[in-house]
């Protein structure tokens, strides 16, 4: 392998694991989350919530976020509202929840209060 690729495969792999890691500050279980303000529920190795969770970092959006897959309460929330599937990323905007939702739907969600 050429050096290139070995770098950009180690780039791609911290990146993965730092995607992963619960973020400090924001972690909740379902019981103690603020649900009258921003929830998002999410799981390791969902490249959907990789995304969102990395484009929520760069914004001041107060938020929690509670791993599904430690909190059995919670992966019943999700499978409430997303048709019996746990579907992630699930935000909850003061209790409404948005299954798979854009940073720009959820940020225009918030702004609303729709």
């Amino acid at each position: 392998m050429s050096p290139g690729v070995i770098v950009l495969l180690t780039v791609v792999s911290v990146l993965f694991i730092l995607t992963n890691l619960p973020r400090r500050g924001r972690t909740a279980s379902y019981e103690n989350a603020d649900h009258k303000g921003v929830v998002l529920y999410w799981r390791p190795g969902c490249t959907y919530c990789m995304k969102l969770r990395t484009r929520l970092r760069f914004t001041r959006l107060r938020y929690s976020e509670i791993n599904i897959w430690r909190d059995p309460e919670a992966a019943e929330f999700v499978r409430s509202v997303a048709d019996g599937n746990e579907t992630v990323p699930t935000v909850t905007v003061a209790g409404k929840a948005m299954v798979n939702p854009s940073k720009r739907q959820l940020l225009e969600t918030i702004k609303t209060g729709e």
